[in-house]
């Protein structure tokens, strides 16, 4: 009887939760539940009721049973029926008094200039797809079990090239371990797998004294205390370390969000300070392809792959909804990041992982990744020439490479600036707003991502941007 129900439900129509009380008939059980569902919102108007034998089969009653439920709640309006379409929710069914309430309105977010976000519009998605087809093809079966926490050894593979052609990383497949991108590295590397307290590394860490917010908190979390390392044009001031750190947490490409590289001098010393030490850099290299007015930059991994912990991931290059990164360890610490792992990938999609293999392999990452820097530095251009003939007296700094730029203010004027943004609804952020708690300030200031206005809406951004700007 059971096997018979099974095949009956299997071949007509779709599923309805429908839970049926003990009281009265089963007729008047099915209409009160109907009655529920569309009251509660799961059955909203307009949507299609399931065939009388469909739901029939389903709740083990009889097809004249469904038939009178649903004319009975036709009759009463809260159905509707005609011949070709089927039954359906009626318009006007759902109660007032248990329609959802709206949300509080919120301001209208009409320029978004926020730091930190790619170009959505620009993302490649017909290779992309064309990636995935060609990935998907060639996938072998294992792909198609559980994940293997190292990652996959066709993105390993390709990550080992590219890095090391574009950005002078000295590594093999071997010591790429592949995450969900660097707020998930800096978990695994330090609070362990879900937070559990159990990560790799202990200690204190020296940070910038500017930098995101959201990782110091997440650091917090796993019970890591944070140091500032001062940050002035040649960026961290690598000669302040604290002798009590284990690791230094270094932004050396682009420091974030004040915008200058490492210089030569202090990469070198904060290499040379990790050895004498038997300590870590940790180098966050957020946005390292995008360089306009310089010469490519190289990772510091390059000077001591033993000592320097080389973190990267595609939210800027493609895209935040890809979630894919990266780890490039030293030989001793591989087995411990896997051991915090687990023995499953848990985050990462091997699909995914096969897309951005080929993808890399196929040479369209290279080829996205030069598309972007032009557009990004035409918009950068924009900007400072806005600036220059509309706000003269607002000095412009950080521009020689990423996706945003630093825009000092008058001394006290920040705060309220922000404030007129916001009413213009115009979204960007403050500079002190990335400033570590414990860091002195330099100054009033705001940081401007160019890079997430389409290129439509980017001219109205900055008309709208330079309208909320202090004036002389």
């Amino acid at each position: 009887m059971a096997d018979r129900w099974a095949e009956q439900a299997g071949r007509v129509g779709a599923d309805l939760h429908l839970e049926l009380d003990g009281g009265g008939s089963r007729r008047a059980a099915l209409i009160r539940a109907l009655r529920a569902a569309v009251s509660e919102g799961r059955l909203r108007p307009g949507q299609r009721l399931p065939p009388y034998r469909s739901l029939a089969a389903d709740l083990g009653l009889t097809r004249n049973t469904v038939a009178s439920a649903y004319a009975e709640l036709v009759a009463e309006g809260w159905l509707t029926a005609r011949q070709g379409s089927g039954t359906r929710v009626a318009a006007r069914s759902v109660s007032p008094v248990q329609a959802p309430v709206a949300p509080p309105a919120r301001r209208t977010v009409a320029h978004d200039l926020g730091q930190g976000k790619p170009d959505a519009g620009s993302f490649p998605r017909t290779a992309w797809a064309a990636a995935a087809r060609r990935a998907l093809t060639a996938a072998p079966n294992d792909a198609f079990g559980p994940g293997d926490p190292h990652g996959r050894p066709e993105l390993r593979a390709a990550l080992a090239e590219y890095l090391g052609r574009v950005r002078g990383v000295r590594t093999d497949p071997a010591r790429i371990v592949v995450c969900s991108g660097f707020a998930h590295a800096l978990r695994l590397l330090f609070g362990g797998a879900g937070g559990s307290g159990r990560g790799v590394l202990r200690g204190k860490l020296a940070v910038e004294a500017y930098g995101l917010g959201f990782h110091r908190s997440l650091l917090a979390a796993a019970s890591v205390r944070t140091v500032p390392l001062e940050v002035d044009e040649q960026g961290a001031r690598i000669e302040e370390l604290p002798s009590g750190a284990r690791a230094v947490l270094l932004t050396p490409a682009h420091q974030f969000p004040t915008g200058g590289p490492l210089a030569s001098g202090r990469r070198a010393a904060a290499v040379e300070w990790a050895r004498a030490r038997g300590g870590l850099v940790l180098e966050d290299d957020y946005d390292g392809e995008f360089r306009y007015d310089r010469e490519p930059v190289g990772a510091v991994q390059g000077l001591d792959p033993e000592r320097v912990i080389y973190l990267g991931s595609v939210s800027k290059s493609l895209s935040p909804a890809v979630r894919l990164g990266w780890m490039v360890l030293p030989g001793h610490l591989v087995d411990a990041v896997i051991g915090v792992k687990g023995e499953r990938e848990a985050w990462a999609s091997a699909l995914d992982q096969l897309t951005l293999a080929e993808f890399i392999r196929s040479g369209q990452y290279d080829r996205h990744v030069r598309r972007m820097r032009q557009r990004y530095r035409g918009r950068r251009d924009r900007l400072v020439s806005v600036l220059a003939s509309r706000a003269p007296h607002v000095s412009v700094s950080g521009i020689a490479a990423g996706l945003h730029a630093v825009l000092r203010l008058p001394p006290g004027t920040e705060a309220s600036t922000l404030v007129r943004a916001a009413r213009a609804g115009v979204a960007l952020d403050g500079l002190s707003a990335f400033r570590h708690p414990d860091a002195a300030a330099s100054g009033d200031g705001l940081v401007v991502g160019y890079a997430a206005p389409s290129e439509h809406a980017y001219g109205a951004a900055l008309d709208a941007l330079c309208a909320v700007l202090p004036k002389r």
